[in-house]
């Protein structure tokens, strides 16, 4: 049977034709036949086991990608992000606000800037620059994991918003207190409740600044891909 290949993961080796007989059969790259590797909108000619396509040869003339047979890794330049089955492009992901982001990726992106941020935190003065810089690839990955939610990128500058206001109001509490209580930096390290009684509040302030930025990235993490396209492009999933 003939078909055409819908999506295809190349991280997790699985994908989904439309078979010519109107069916859709999901398959692995253990099925493939040919050293060609698979993209949406290929044809293929497959053997078809119930739901499940075996036997998957790319028919000659299709746009492909070609590589070792076996090893079924796609190139991230030639993958864009958003459409469906392709794989993580490092690029597109962390510096465009364009398109859709799914989950997987997203945390791909996310576990990469957690990584360098905290390599970046022991460099004095040049880590803290680079540190700021990685602002940008944080909120692209963010926007279009929105985006694949069928929500606004928009929606990004709430948590942001509300943390800022947090953590200054924290830092004016703190001051604040200090000042008020007329006593040096030397008399907390002495008194440590008296200095828990002072910042109290502000870390109180501080700590629902975290909250609130860990209960937006849970969501946006875990919040399932909207079905079919939206208006930000293709469903990722190729769903």
């Amino acid at each position: 049977m003939r078909g055409e290949i819908l999506s295809y993961d190349a991280t997790t080796g699985a994908g989904l034709i439309s078979g010519d007989d109107g069916a859709r059969y999901d398959f692995t790259s253990a099925a493939l036949q040919s050293p060609a590797l698979p993209a949406a909108g290929v044809r293929v000619d497959f053997v078809p086991e119930g739901a499940v396509a075996t036997q998957i040869l790319i028919l000659a003339g299709a746009a492909t990608t070609t590589g070792v047979a076996g090893g079924y890794a796609a190139s991230a330049s030639s993958a864009a992000v958003g459409a469906p089955g392709s794989g993580f492009d490092f690029q597109s992901a962390m510096l465009s606000f364009n398109g859709r982001l799914r989950r997987s990726h997203f945390w791909i992106g996310f576990l990469i800037i957690f990584g360098a941020s905290l390599v970046l935190g022991w460099i004095p003065f040049l880590g803290g620059l680079i540190s700021l810089a990685l602002i940008w690839p944080n909120l692209a990955i963010s926007v279009k994991r929105l985006h694949d939610m069928g929500k606004s990128g928009w929606l990004v500058a709430i948590p942001w918003a509300i943390s800022t206001i947090l953590v200054i109001t924290g830092f004016v509490m703190m001051f604040a207190g200090i000042a008020a209580s007329g006593m040096d930096e030397s008399y907390y390290e002495d008194n440590p409740m008296a200095a828990l009684s002072i910042m109290g509040p502000a870390f109180g302030a501080f700590t629902i600044a975290t909250l609130v930025n860990l209960a937006f990235l849970l969501w946006i993490g875990i919040t399932d891909s909207q079905k079919g396209e939206n208006r930000f492009g293709p469903n990722p999933k190729g769903e």
